[in-house]
């Protein structure tokens, strides 16, 4: 197992809240704003503020699945860490658009934890919090506690379609884990909708309530 030290400059954002007072900072993020089904899923990563040494955290999309399902579990047996881990369906999706349960799984991840005085957000938005937080851009590439969120979301999501793809055999969840790619359009397209799919994402919308044909004026 590789391991990174507390002077590593991937802790420079905690190092300097818990400079500041800040005892449990948290790093948030989430996966899954783009598919056409499944949830979208965020985690929440305090490590503790005495941290000597942690697992070579990267970027979730940087890592092999098999990377990411090893890191899952060091992250996980950190001595003193909090994590916790939440998504919102599709029919939650539906009804208060993808942005809003983005910020809603981010607020339910960091719930889950017992304490947080600080939250370091993944993105360029915040959710509405009870504690202090400022959003890093790129942040699953700057903070360790955001790069360790972003790979226990991306795992939890990834097992989450494995499990619909079993439920829904012949949609290849299991392989685009409900992105809209050229084998997932094609089984819409034969299969039709589960209910799983985004129904107010355009491709899932279109089969549902198809748009009107265009008249021939020429």
């Amino acid at each position: 197992m590789k391991i990174i030290t507390s002077d590593n400059e991937l802790l420079f954002l905690e190092r300097r809240k818990w400079e500041e007072g800040f005892s449990f900072v948290a790093g948030v993020d989430e996966v899954g704003r783009g598919p056409l089904a499944g949830p979208v899923t965020a985690a929440a990563v305090v490590f503790p503020c005495d941290l000597k040494e942690f697992p070579e955290v990267n970027d979730s999309k940087q890592l092999t699945h098999q990377r990411r399902v090893e890191l899952r579990e060091q992250i996980m047996a950190i001595p003193g860490i909090q994590y916790g881990i939440a998504q919102l369906e599709p029919d939650e999706i539906d009804r208060i658009n993808i942005l809003q349960a983005s910020m809603e799984a981010m607020r339910r991840a960091i719930a889950q934890l017992k304490n947080v005085d600080y939250a370091l957000i993944d993105g360029n938005r915040l959710p509405h919090l009870e504690c202090p937080a400022e959003f890093v851009i790129k942040g699953d590439a700057s903070s360790a506690s955001i790069a360790a969120a972003s790979i226990l979301a991306k795992v939890h999501r990834d097992e989450l379609m494995e499990r619909y793809a079993e439920e829904y055999p012949g949609y290849g969840f299991e392989n685009h884990k409900g992105y809209g790619t050229k084998e997932h359009l094609e089984a819409l397209a034969k299969l039709g909708v589960t209910p799983i799919h985004r129904k107010s994402f355009a491709p899932v919308r279109d089969i549902l309530e198809p748009p009107p044909e265009q008249l021939d004026l020429f």
